[in-house]
């Protein structure tokens, strides 16, 4: 393996789509094996989350790619030492060092005697330097070194570039969701009137059907407004019923009533001279009225009307 060059090695460039750029992270390798005396070579990886998977890396030289691919993979080496305790991890000289041997066979078939490890944290990014040395002795500490402060500012910019691109996500989230919205309360006022439900409703059963169809809001809001309804209606009012709710049934139906007793007729009383009078005594009354002396009457039950 031959001194730096300006010639760029990237790795893992499909994963840097959405964060630093290939050539912005082989640069930032490139300067720290420049900065750092003694040094043939470095590679810088970017990680987010835990830091356990692979991330996009870029190296100097060729032959470094498989010193950064069998740390990955083994989950041994100085750069996953360092994302696990966040300080600076190196080996003086490889030659006796136990604590990776995948990674000791690799480097000391590569020629490389001694790596050092910078970590740099910001905002869920994990930046990580590793320069590497011909001949052992290579050591690199956080302070005031030329390779520290190239790290302190590639991670800070890192940072920045990261929620530069959030921002604009969400605006353009923001901006989408300012276009469809109009379309979204014009089919809401569609389902309130074909389920005869209130807006939250409306809202819910919107959104599982699109669910229910994987498809868009908008969209769906869209097709839902310019079929205004027609031909959904009973899948709509299936998907308006909120699950385990019953169908209201009208009062008293399927329940038990008691029979209604038969109404009993007063008993009516006729006179000797044909008129009725009633046996019972007259509401409101203390007292029953007793037939005129003489007149004997003659007491019979009413005929119930036909």
């Amino acid at each position: 393996m031959t001194t730096p060059t300006r010639t760029r090695f990237e790795t893992g460039a499909s994963d840097l789509t959405a964060g630093p750029s290939a050539r912005d992270l082989a640069h930032l390798a490139e300067q720290a094996a420049w900065c750092t005396p003694d040094s043939c070579g470095a590679a810088a990886t970017v990680s987010t989350g835990d830091g356990t998977a692979e991330g996009p890396t870029a190296v100097t030289h060729p032959d470094l790619s498989a010193l950064v691919s069998v740390q990955w993979e083994s989950g041994e080496g100085p750069i996953p030492a360092a994302l696990d305790t966040g300080r600076a991890t190196g080996a003086d000289d490889l030659l006796h060092e136990s604590r990776w041997p995948e990674y000791r066979a690799k480097a000391l078939e590569a020629g490389v005697r001694s790596s050092a490890t910078l970590p740099y944290r910001r905002d869920g990014i994990t930046l990580t330097l590793t320069v590497y040395g011909f001949r052992p002795g290579l050591t690199v500490e956080k302070g005031c070194t030329a390779t520290d402060v190239l790290g302190e500012l590639a991670a800070t910019g890192l940072a920045r570039e990261r929620r530069y691109r959030e921002a604009l996500v969400e605006v353009d989230q923001l901006d989408t969701a300012l276009r469809t919205r109009p379309v979204v309360d014009q089919a809401c006022g569609i389902l309130m009137y074909v389920l005869g439900c209130d807006a939250d409703t409306a809202f819910d059963t919107l959104r599982r059907l699109s669910q229910r169809t994987n498809r868009k809001l908008s969209d769906l809001a869209g097709a839902l407004v310019r079929t205004r309804g027609h031909g959904l209606e009973a899948e709509l009012r299936c998907l308006g019923r909120r699950p385990g709710a019953r169908t209201a049934r009208p009062p008293g139906a399927g329940a038990r009533t008691a029979p209604t007793p038969p109404r009993r007729t007063p008993a009516t009383c006729r006179r000797a001279d044909g008129t009725a009078s009633s046996q019972g005594p007259a509401p409101g009354s203390r007292r029953a009225r007793t037939p005129a002396l003489g007149r004997p009457a003659t007491c019979r039950p009413a005929s119930r009307p036909r």
